[in-house]
């Protein structure tokens, strides 16, 4: 009896000892299953910027497949999902600022509300332009076309000249002061010209038009008084030489007589068809020059340098051939033909 008590002892101190031994596992494996336990019942923390770029997977671990088992059998469980669903994408767009699904018009309306605001504020083009040109005074009038300025320049020249004209009664007492003007020679005042059967009026080839023929043609040449009188009617002594009248034009008649030859001026005088003596339309020419400001010597019957000078810059302000002679357009334009 005794032997069979000592054996049940032992095996209870047997057992209890297995059991203190068992116990600190028994006790740490509930802390570990309750540790276990809140992990999988707390739902994981996105980092930052997940939700904006993964919504739909962040929506799918907090509540499970779409298509778990039982879900469907629960009531109201797609109400449910659903609004769950909207409430996360709800956070979605707070944590990216604004809802996906007006992001592209917002910023439409931002864009254009942005070249609404630019085309206010920006200046217009011409307003630029008006605003510089007001800026910087006489800019305009710099920028305009030379040829413009040259063009309305001559136009105000040829009203002045115009304008100085004498009228045509002032003309014909001009002619009747020169009814019996003769001229003299004067060769210390006006150089007489030599003979040079080479000789071509200067510039006379690019005149272009019949009425200058003459004075493209013309070549100074050298006979006796026979050659003259066998072709012209008229040969005359005019302010010391002879000169023969052919077709509206007197010329210097070089040989005729070579103790009378001084010339002012080589080459063919245009005096109309009533055959005027040629010294007395140079000083009409010249009376008439000079009340206009043109001509500033002596009313002396003679094609002088001055008086070339003088016809050159009226015909530049009529705009005529500048041929510092007496041509038929120079003739005409003053009145005198």
């Amino acid at each position: 009896m005794k032997r069979f008590t000592s054996l049940l002892i032992g095996c209870s101190l047997a057992l209890a000892g297995v059991a203190v031994a068992q116990q600190p596992n028994e006790e740490a494996s509930p802390g570990k299953k309750k540790k276990q336990g809140a992990e999988q019942t707390q739902p994981a923390q996105p980092k930052p910027g997940a939700n904006a770029a993964k919504p739909h997977a962040t929506a799918v671990r907090e509540h499970g497949p779409r298509n778990a088992p039982g879900a469907m059998n629960e009531p109201g469980a797609e109400k449910g999902r659903k609004a769950h669903q909207e409430s996360a994408t709800a956070q979605e767009a707070n944590v990216s600022g604004q809802p996906a699904g007006s992001a592209t018009p917002t910023a439409e309306k931002e864009k254009k509300g942005m070249k609404g605001h630019a085309a206010k504020t920006s200046p217009a083009p011409a307003a630029t332009a008006a605003a510089a040109a007001r800026a910087t005074p006489g800019a305009a009038a710099s920028a305009a076309p030379s040829v413009s300025a040259t063009g309305q320049q001559r136009g105000q020249a040829n009203a002045a000249a115009a304008a100085k004209k004498p009228a045509p009664q002032q003309v014909q007492q001009i002619k009747a002061q020169h009814a019996n003007f003769r001229a003299q020679p004067k060769p210390q005042q006006v150089p007489a010209v030599t003979y040079n059967q080479n000789y071509r009026i200067q510039g006379s080839d690019q005149w272009q038009g019949s009425q200058y023929e003459v004075f493209r043609s013309y070549r100074p040449e050298w006979h006796d008084q026979g050659w003259y009188r066998s072709r012209y009617n008229r040969v005359e002594l005019i302010g010391g030489g002879y000169y023969y009248w052919n077709n509206g034009y007197w010329y210097p008649a070089w040989g005729y007589d070579s103790g009378a030859q001084y010339y002012a001026y080589d080459g063919p005088i245009y005096v109309g068809h009533r055959a005027e003596p040629p010294d007395r339309v140079i000083a009409d020419v010249q009376a008439e020059l000079q009340q206009m400001g043109y001509y500033k010597g002596e009313v002396d019957g003679l094609l002088g340098p001055m008086t070339r000078e003088a016809l050159t810059a009226y015909q530049a302000d009529q705009g005529l051939a500048t041929t510092a002679a007496i041509d038929e357009p120079t003739l005409d334009s003053l009145g005198m033909s």
